[in-house]
């Protein structure tokens, strides 16, 4: 395997869940000090106290959960038990080695999660649906393992939120799947981010399953 530094702008090209496999099995390694601190990634901060401010428990499940970084914020807020779910390996056995997860499960979010239906209290997503390969269709999926009344923080770059069809598909949920919904927008990343994106924002979607 071809050894990459992780790169901000390879992340916003991919195209394909094979595309995001293959480049963060090359990242995995080394993703926490050579993406979130050169970048200075804060999302994952937001989303987790999000979800907390909004009366988020587990057991949760952290999607896209990469090598943990939401989970390590969620578990020094005291939050747990949490499972990992990502597309890749890779990442998932980076985020087992930090010891806060009960379980990991590789899945494409596309093609569903598999756990039994209504097995969470929470769902948190920190960077899912950031980078505009993975859409609002993978909702469904989420839905499903969650208990009524789960907690949802999802984190939405605020630049696919109308154009990907987020906006659409949460108003069509608020018809009766979903209630309560919320939408702080916060900086994806700090004050220390260089290039074309350190500016980008992103939409903390906040609502419960009825």
């Amino acid at each position: 395997m071809s050894k990459k530094s992780p790169d901000l702008h390879a992340a916003y090209a991919l195209d394909s869940p094979q595309d995001h496999k293959r480049l963060y099995a090359e990242w995995a390694g080394d993703y926490d000090q050579d993406f979130a601190t050169r970048e200075d990634y804060q999302l994952h901060i937001h989303t987790a106290r999000a979800f907390v401010s909004a009366g988020g428990q587990g057991p949760v499940l952290d999607v896209g959960a990469g090598t943990g970084l939401c989970g390590a914020v969620l578990a020094g807020l005291g939050v747990g038990p949490i499972d990992a779910t990502d597309i890749s390996a890779e990442m998932l056995d980076q985020a087992m080695r930090k010891d806060i997860y009960r379980d990991a499960i590789e899945a494409d979010l596309n093609q569903g999660i598999p756990v039994p239906r209504d097995s969470y209290s929470g769902i948190v997503s920190s960077g899912t649906f950031t980078h505009g390969h993975l859409g609002p269709e993978a909702l469904t999926a989420l839905l499903r393992v969650a208990r009524p009344g789960a907690q949802f923080a999802l984190s939405i770059n605020a630049q696919h939120y109308e154009k990907l069809g987020f906006a659409d598909a949460l108003h069509t949920l608020a018809q009766g799947s979903i209630q309560n919904l919320t939408l702080p927008e916060v900086r994806i990343y700090g004050d220390l981010a260089v290039g074309p994106n350190k500016d980008d924002t992103a939409l903390i979607a906040l609502f419960e399953r009825t």
